[in-house]
């Protein structure tokens, strides 16, 4: 078959080349249609039960789109500054795309009109104050108020918070850049003036954020991607035919990369942000297996044209298995049911099988339109380093098998422990740079009031008017107290402080009946709700229609999934007491809990697919050499790798997080290429050595150790490049892939050699081996 493809690219050298072009240019023109991604990933599924609780939450009480602002001010309540900070609150109000705007000076205070029997809303603060006297005076009366009790200005008032909600149709556009830097301009120039210092948070401008790096990372990667590759290629080589032929190739592949993106109506997510340099990386090695096939074919034959045809025959073939495997390594996301996750393998997979068929057709046809290779071309074949090398490891497999074992063992046992060091974790700040302003104006808000993370609680009565029952009233103050315990949280609200603040409007202001009503006073209280539909607003925000469900909002700080769990394993029995489960539903929901249960679920996810992708990769394998042994020989030397690199993360501390367990799933996806090339020599070599193992795997190591070292560089350094991200998650991942792919090349290059020598006579009587006999005799 293979010497049918080869003379077909061969022949219609110019028809590939227009087709090509044709292709590149219908997906550059697509490519430029993909839109970065503005929405929190997609982690669980629809049908998940926390997916269903959110949605269903969404649909009673609308989208929280809440950019929280912190302004740090020790002046904060001179007359002045009060005055701006009024002023400021109507400017960012009139920006187009924000719905609503909680400041210090625009709280609504419930007033009573004794005249028409009604609850009116007026505010504390006045536009119409003239000096300080008369502010001081305004503010004991926001001080007399405790709904708002270290809610929305620290104890001392020296720092406040804005709360500006955004609409949503904006927020899921790209149109959300220009309405972030619109409120950010106005909150600087007020903090320039008044000497105040801004603190800006909340998931649509961290989401913001976010998505600006990964636009900005995306060129970087891809600039720093084609260097690399471009320099280590030219080191190799010492050939600008060599060089230019793979950059066209890769670069080719990056275009098809975001037009698949835009074809697919898929969204460019800090995942999808990988993919283009991705390819680069994985589409170079093809690039080197064929060129250094065509320099050694070239050498033996003399005869360019040959040598491009056995390349097309030897290489092709191997060069297709490979990148099934590495394609399958990204297709087991497919697996996750995770929305982000899938769709980063679809492009992933289906791009590193486009960078095989270019690389196939344009390697090839490149070097067939040049003039044949000159002597500096090939010298890289005869480097006396790299033959030193290849000699070195040949001597170490011969005559030093025992310490490869004994080396290994010992590296098996010490990454033990270092594997039962590792910790579970997620959280949505595990991947921002702990010394920029994101993490750290975060990190001021949780310390001064309790997080930015939306958490709501719905208690559901199961009655009709179940919440106006004075129980139910009780109960809900005591769910109140009891979250209010917990540092990791913000202060809670509910419709029970909505009516203990009626409650203080009825008795003219006084903070002391700031407390539930007892059923003579909430008589009262309804009776004069029911004339106030303008203060109606507030109570609706809080329970639905019916008045059987009730809703407590609150915020809380961005903790770990494995300390969500140890708060919740501590509070849901404690709300179970208070609410009995067979009489009421509890849900808690919100973004964070979506957000941390979806961590949990692709964390589980993933390790699923790893073992399945293991699984699938091992079968290929079987039917690859037709040879039980033979997998399990293939596999062990790709499996430590991934062990040791566990390891590696239980001794530093690195934590399995979504972001780090890719690596696992890509990394043995690519390790394996290297077994696939060697074992491919391995099995021609037998069948031109009568069967001799001995002599086919140090033939065999000697041919592929050269481009299985090359391919390994490139590798290194191309995931390296990630290192450069400002998102942890990917450094990790760069990081950690680098290191796993430098264990697998040597695992590859000893251990595999080392494992077929010392279980030859086994092996000898594989099916493998028999069928190749077969093949032999007959020939």
């Amino acid at each position: 078959m293979w010497k049918t493809i080869s003379k077909i690219i061969l022949s219609n050298r110019l028809l590939i080349i227009l087709i090509i072009i044709s292709l590149t240019a219908f997906m550059l023109e697509k490519g430029k249609e993909a839109k970065l991604s503005y929405s929190m990933a997609k982690l669980l599924p629809p049908n998940h039960q926390a997916s269903l609780n959110y949605e269903s939450f969404l649909d009673r009480y609308g989208v929280q789109n809440i950019v929280v602002i912190a302004i740090e001010n020790s002046q904060l309540t001179n007359y002045n500054n009060l005055i701006a900070l009024d002023s400021l609150t109507r400017e960012v109000k009139q920006i187009p795309g924000v719905n609503k705007i909680i400041s210090l000076t625009n709280l609504p205070i419930l007033l009573k009109d004794t005249v028409f029997k009604k609850f009116v809303v007026g505010t504390w603060f006045s536009s119409n104050i003239r000096n300080q006297s008369e502010m001081d005076s305004a503010l004991g009366n926001f001080y007399n108020q405790p709904l708002y009790q270290n809610l929305i200005t620290t104890p001392d008032s020296s720092t406040t918070i804005l709360l500006v909600s955004l609409n949503d149709n904006i927020v899921r556009s790209a149109s959300r850049e220009q309405l972030i830097y619109k409120i950010r301009e106005l909150i600087d120039d007020y903090s320039a003036k008044y000497s105040a210092t801004p603190h800006f948070s909340g998931l649509p401008y961290i989401r913001t954020i976010d998505s600006l790096r990964v636009k900005k990372e995306i060129t970087i990667f891809i600039l720093l991607a084609l260097l690399i590759t471009a320099v280590i290629l030219f080191l190799f080589f010492r050939s600008f035919k060599a060089m230019i032929s793979s950059i066209i190739v890769v670069i080719i592949g990056v275009i098809f990369s975001f037009g698949t993106i835009a074809l697919l109506n898929y969204e460019i997510s800090i995942f999808m942000a990988l993919v283009p340099p991705v390819i680069i990386v994985i589409g170079i090695p093809n690039c080197i297996f064929l060129i250094n096939k065509f320099h050694v074919e070239f050498l033996k034959s003399n005869d360019k044209d040959l040598a491009l045809k056995i390349m097309i025959q030897k290489i092709g073939n191997i060069t297709l298995l490979t990148n099934l495997t590495t394609s399958a390594g990204f297709a087991s996301f497919l697996l996750t049911n995770s929305e982000t996750l899938q769709e980063f393998g679809v492009i992933a997979s289906l791009n590193i099988l486009f960078i095989f068929l270019l690389s196939l057709f344009i390697i090839p046809i490149y070097f067939s339109f040049g003039s044949t290779p000159k002597k500096r071309h090939t010298q890289h074949l005869n480097k006396q380093w790299i033959r030193s090398l290849v000699f070195f490891l040949v001597f170490i497999v011969r005559k030093r098998r025992k310490y490869i074992y004994i080396i290994t063992i010992g590296l098996l046992i010490l990454g033990f422990f270092g594997v039962i060091k590792i910790r579970t974790t997620g959280n949505l700040t595990d991947d921002l740079p702990k010394d920029q302003a994101l993490y750290q104006d975060l990190k001021f808000l949780e310390n001064n009031f309790g997080g930015v993370m939306p958490l709501e609680v719905l208690v559901d009565t199961k009655k009709k008017r179940g919440l106006l029952k004075s129980y139910n009233l009780k109960k809900i103050e005591e769910l109140n107290v009891l979250l209010a315990s917990y540092p990791d949280f913000s202060k809670p609200i509910s419709y029970v402080e909505i009516l203990k603040h009626c409650k203080q409007a009825y008795y003219n202001g006084d903070s002391l009946f700031y407390s539930l009503p007892n059923s003579q006073e909430q008589s009262l209280l309804l009776s004069y709700f029911k004339n106030s539909t303008e203060a109606l607003g507030m109570k609706n925000l809080l329970m639905d229609s019916l008045m059987q469900e009730a809703r407590i909002t609150l915020r809380v700080a961005d903790i770990s999934t494995s300390r969500m769990d140890s708060v919740f394993a501590q509070i849901m029995p404690q709300i179970d007491k208070i609410f009995n489960p067979e009489k009421y539903d509890v849900i808690v929901t919100g973004s964070s809990i979506v957000f941390l249960t979806g961590t949990k679920f692709l964390l589980r996810n993933l390790m699923t697919s790893l073992f399945l992708v293991i699984v699938l990769i091992s079968v290929f394998m079987a039917w690859m050499f037709n040879s039980f042994r033979m997998v399990v020989v293939s596999i062990i030397p790709n499996l430590i790798p991934l062990f040791l690199t566990a390891a590696i993360m239980g001794y530093f501390g690195i934590a399995l997080k979504p972001s780090t367990i890719l690596v696992f799933s890509i990394a043995f996806g690519i390790s394996v290429d290297d077994t696939i090339h060697f074992l491919a020599k391995y099995r021609q070599e037998l069948l031109a050595n009568n069967l001799d193992i001995r002599k086919s795997v140090f033939s065999a190591l000697k041919e592929t150790g050269v481009s299985m070292f090359y391919t390994s560089v490139v590798l290194f350094f191309g995931f390296f490049i990630f290192v450069a991200s400002d998102f942890g998650g990917t450094i990790a991942l760069g990081l950690l892939v680098s290191i796993t792919l430098m264990i697998a090349m040597l695992s590859n290059l000893l251990l595999l050699p080392a494992l077929l020598l010392s279980l030859e006579k086994v092996i000898y009587h594989d099916p493998m081996l028999e069928k190749i006999n077969r093949k032999s005799g007959a020939s």
